[in-house]
């Protein structure tokens, strides 16, 4: 389905997936963790989610290229600096921290669904092709970076 690569900005997809968390979460709660210890661990997720999204725009913005994830061949160059050690895709690692937490807030067994779909959608739809540009503008530079850190976590 190479007709949707590139073709759903990220935030939407991952509104989206969380519109569709909160509409099964009504199918059924869990409700056994306490409400303090959930409250805690839904903002450590959010604190964690927020500094990767934050930090990878600053280390975009400061490389000077192109934020817009659905024009990558519009890169002008390879950020592999701060966070982009850690992971290849903070922005999207931040975003998918965020719909973990909502899942935990939410407390729904099939509200933790939304997470794992983000990841799988936006690996296919979005990552992979992505991947392809930046092989394509950045050659072997970009495939040494690949080789050394990892696309998630």
């Amino acid at each position: 389905m190479p007709s949707l690569e590139h073709k759903i900005p990220p935030p939407v997809v991952g509104a989206l997936v969380a519109g569709a968390m909160w509409w099964v979460s009504s199918l059924g709660s869990l409700s056994t963790v306490a409400t303090g210890l959930r409250h805690v661990a839904v903002a450590l997720l959010i604190t964690a989610g927020v500094a990767f999204d934050v930090l990878g725009l600053l280390a975009f913005r400061a490389s000077r290229t192109t934020i817009n994830p659905l024009k990558p061949e519009r890169a002008s160059a390879l950020v592999t600096g701060g966070v982009y050690q850690v992971t290849r895709n903070p922005m999207y690692v931040g975003m998918a921290l965020l719909l973990l937490a909502w899942a935990v807030y939410l407390s729904a067994l099939l509200s933790f669904a939304g997470p794992v779909i983000f990841i799988l959608y936006i690996t296919r739809f979005q990552i992979q092709p992505e991947e392809r540009a930046l092989q394509g503008i950045f050659g072997e530079e970009f495939a040494a970076y690949a080789a050394r850190v990892r696309r998630w976590l």
